[in-house]
C-alpha cells in the first residue's frame, strides 16, 4: 500500500519516522513543501492552495491515503481536502487530550505555530477536553526555522526557548504538547529547561495508530525496534521523497534526510 505524507518542511519526517516503526512494510511518498515553508506565518488562503496542490500531486502518484503531517495545514485545509478527494485524508491536531488524561496535576502548555493557535480547530479541541482549564498556549514560530536549518542544540535555540518560556512559571507545568511536527527535534532542549520529569506529548503515535485502523493494516507490536537501517529506507524503493515536486535522489540531500532520521531516533527516548 502506498501512503502519502506531506508537511510544509522536514517536520513531517517525525511522523514518517513513527510510521517506519509502526508500519514498516508499507510504501510511502513524503512531500516537503520547502518552497513555501513555514506555513505558520502564511494566510489561510495560501495554505489551502499549497495543500490542495500537494494533494493533487500525491493522488496522481496513486497513493491510497494521505496524511497531512502538519498541524497548521490540518487546522486550515483539512475540510477542503476531504471534500475534494474520495481517499482517506487524515490530519493532525495537538495531542491535548492524552496530555490531559495522562496528568492530574499542574498545568499543560501547548506550543504550536501562530496559525494553529489562532484557528478555531484548536479552540474547539480545548473546549471539549480541557474542562479544568489547565492548558496554556504559546506560539513558537522560530523553531520551524531552526529545524529547517538542522539547528537543534545551538545556543541560539536555547536562548529562544528561554525567552519564550520565560512568560510562564516553569514550575507550574507537568506537560508540554508539541503542536507542530517540527518541534519534535528539540525534545532534549525542552527537558533541559523544564527538567527530566516534564511529560512531552506529540500526535505522531496516535495519528499512525489511526491510519492503521482506517486502512486495516496491522501494527508492528514491538514499537521499540528501529527499522533495519536508515540506509534501506532511504535508498531502496520503500519511500519516495519530494521537495516541492522535485524528486530527491542526490547523495547530499539523502544524507541530510539520513541525519534527520537519526536525530528523530535519538529523541524518541525523551
Amino acid at each position: 500500500m502506498k501512503i502519502g505524507i506531506f508537511d510544509s518542511g522536514i517536520g513531517g519526517l517525525s511522523l514518517l519516522h513513527e510510521a517506519y516503526h509502526m508500519l514498516p512494510q508499507q510504501n510511502y511518498i513524503f512531500y516537503a513543501d520547502t518552497e513555501h515553508v513555514p506555513y505558520g506565518t502564511k494566510t489561510p488562503e495560501q495554505i489551502i492552495d499549497y495543500a490542495t496542490d500537494i494533494a493533487d500531486f500525491l493522488v496522481e502518484k496513486d497513493v491510497e491515503a494521505i496524511v497531512v503531517a502538519c498541524n497548521t495545514a490540518t487546522s486550515v485545509a483539512i475540510k477542503e481536502l476531504r471534500k475534494r478527494y474520495s481517499i482517506p485524508i487524515l490530519g493532525m491536531e495537538p495531542a491535548v487530550k492524552p496530555a490531559v488524561e495522562e496528568t492530574s496535576r499542574k498545568r499543560i502548555m501547548v506550543i504550536a505555530t501562530p496559525v494553529t493557535i489562532r484557528e478555531d480547530k484548536l479552540k474547539d479541541l480545548l473546549h471539549r477536553v480541557d474542562g479544568e482549564h489547565r492548558v496554556d498556549l504559546l506560539a513558537m514560530p522560530k523553531l520551524v526555522e531552526f529545524a529547517e536549518r538542522e539547528e537543534f542544540d545551538s545556543e541560539d535555540v536555547h536562548e529562544y526557548l528561554r525567552q519564550q518560556f520565560s512568560q510562564f512559571n516553569k514550575d507550574e507545568y507537568c506537560a508540554i504538547v508539541l503542536g507542530c511536527t517540527h518541534f519534535n527535534y528539540f525534545k532534549p532542549a525542552y527537558r533541559e529547561y523544564f527538567g527530566e520529569d516534564i511529560l512531552l506529548v506529540d500526535g505522531n503515535y496516535g495519528t499512525i495508530h489511526h491510519l492503521a485502523d482506517v486502512l486495516s493494516i496491522p501494527l508492528v507490536q514491538d514499537k521499540e525496534v528501529y527499522f533495519e537501517t536508515v540506509h534501506n529506507m532511504l535508498y531502496d524503493n520503500n519511500t519516495e521523497y519530494y521537495f516541492s515536486k522535485k524528486s530527491i535522489k542526490d547523495e547530499k540531500t539523502l544524507e541530510h534526510l539520513k541525519r534527520l532520521h537519526n536525530r528523530l531516533e535519538e529523541v524518541r527516548k525523551f
